[in-house]
């Protein structure tokens, strides 16, 4: 066998779970074959570079073998070979997340609860409205 279908090899490299998904990531366009866009049933074969755009990046491969059989990770890991540069990219961008977090993940707690709010209302109602500032100092606000 020299030759299988795209979505197949996908599926038996590991890429992606199930040969549905890897049909929807193809017809989405995250997928491609030599720099053209894919439809699943277009054929791949040894020596092709195979493109796939996941999670913000892409991810590009050359073909080293063909099987229809989704065997364990380390035979499937021999069916490809991921390129220098889509290394250097992932590694990048890994370094990205880590170091720029987004900041809508620092939020933690979201929105407060019933029982939140009512102890946030009662604290403003205590006097938070008349405070110039966060401190624990009662100076007031400041002298004109």
């Amino acid at each position: 066998m020299d030759r299988l279908r795209i979505d197949k090899w996908l599926w038996a490299a590991r890429f992606y779970k199930t040969r549905s998904l890897a049909t929807d990531e193809i017809d989405k366009g995250r997928v491609s074959i030599n720099g053209q866009d894919v439809k699943p049933a277009r054929e791949v074969k040894v020596g092709d570079t195979v493109a796939m755009r996941r999670e913000g990046s892409t991810r590009t491969v050359v073909v080293k073998g063909v099987s229809d059989v989704r065997g364990p990770a380390p035979v499937a890991q021999q069916m490809y070979e991921e390129t220098a540069e889509s290394l250097q990219e992932r590694q990048r961008a890994a370094d990205q997340r880590r170091y720029a977090r987004e900041p809508a993940l620092a939020i933690e707690h979201g929105r407060p609860t019933k029982r939140g709010r009512r102890e946030l209302d009662e604290a403003q109602r205590q006097g938070w409205g008349d405070r110039w500032s966060a401190s624990v100092d009662d100076q007031g606000p400041p002298k004109k």
